[in-house]
């Protein structure tokens, strides 16, 4: 029976329970001088003929490679570094069955979630976190849907305190119909979790002082949204994306909320974003599977092409091919 696995970052199908042996003979690649993992735990060659590979399974296969590699573009966060530049988040999944899928096809390895009460009239079952690869997958409360800082201030500690972590999405919302940030109250909010040992990641506006204001008070990272969160518009202040990029360089910049489709990641990297967190746009398509995969690749691609630079705008053409030699 032919099973789903999950190789250097791709979808790929194999036609049955095959070990690491054949799994490279299968895919034609080479067993002398490259390491494989298997689920974040590397197989020694002496192993390969002994361990099997099994539907969902994560692999990677790496050799030596020039300079240019990934490992020379790595995406840090406050001294941790994450092997995707793609943020998912966990809401509105038909069931959380298919949220794990996308999770996988999505290649990411941190996911947000939120910090609820929990119902005592619901019936006792799994929880959310069941659903989540905690061994590959690091898991980011966020402060959802929080109006004041004192909300934000005390979900947060709620969350660290539950075992989740000390990191925090941070959201402090001013506006309830378009979920804008109250950026004073982030800003005071973030000031208060730095002092308390949080690593804040904070959702914020597309302004640059803002941003400053949150880099003064210890924010880990700056995430503007391009849109309002769920609208699925895409980018819409490209200018304002360039300047925070052009004058944001001590911490990460990760495009938070907008984001509709692959081409509207692949923008956001293109304007030189070190990452893009989403939700809606993988978890409200018709294939969310499908989505979180393609969201994988816009995302890479998009990293690639700002690292390669693009060739500049001209209102006329320019030719291609020589004109030395033409026929006559």
């Amino acid at each position: 029976m032919a099973i789903e696995i999950y190789l250097n970052g791709e979808t790929r199908q194999l036609p049955g329970s095959l070990n690491i042996d054949q799994l490279l003979e299968h895919f034609e690649l080479p067993k002398d001088r490259v390491a494989v993992e298997r689920n974040r735990t590397i197989i020694p060659k002496t192993d390969w003929d002994k361990v099997n590979v099994s539907t969902g399974d994560n692999l990677e296969v790496v050799h030596f490679v020039g300079g240019g590699s990934a490992a020379d573009d790595p995406f840090v966060i406050a001294g941790k570094t994450f092997r995707s530049r793609l943020i998912v988040g966990t809401g509105k999944y038909a069931s959380n069955e298919v949220m794990a899928e996308a999770h996988r096809r999505s290649g990411a390895d941190m996911a947000t979630v939120a910090v609820r009460r929990i119902d005592l009239k619901a019936p006792r079952g799994q929880s959310l976190l069941d659903f989540i690869d905690t061994s590959k997958i690091m898991v980011l409360p966020n402060t959802a849907a929080c109006y004041t800082v004192d909300d934000a201030v005390r979900t947060a500690r709620l969350g660290r305190e539950a075992g989740l972590s000390n990191w925090v999405k941070l959201e402090v919302i001013g506006d309830e119909r378009t979920l804008f940030p109250d950026t004073a109250g982030l800003i005071d909010a973030t000031k208060i979790l730095v002092k308390e040992g949080f690593v804040v990641l904070p959702y914020t506006s597309d302004d640059l002082i803002v941003a400053r204001r949150l880099i003064d008070a210890g924010a880990s990272a700056i995430m503007p949204l391009g849109a309002p969160i769920g609208s699925g518009m895409g980018i819409q202040n490209v200018a304002a994306i360039r300047i925070l990029r052009e004058m944001i360089t001590e911490v990460p910049l990760i495009i938070d909320a907008g984001v509709g489709t692959a081409s509207d990641a692949t923008l956001a990297m293109e304007l030189g974003a070190d990452g893009v967190l989403m939700n809606t746009a993988i978890a409200g398509a018709g294939d969310p599977g499908a989505m979180a995969e393609a969201m994988n690749h816009a995302v890479k691609a998009g990293r690639l092409a700002f690292r390669a630079g693009r060739i500049s705008r001209k209102l006329y053409a320019t030719a291609s091919s020589p004109l030395d030699g033409l026929i006559r």
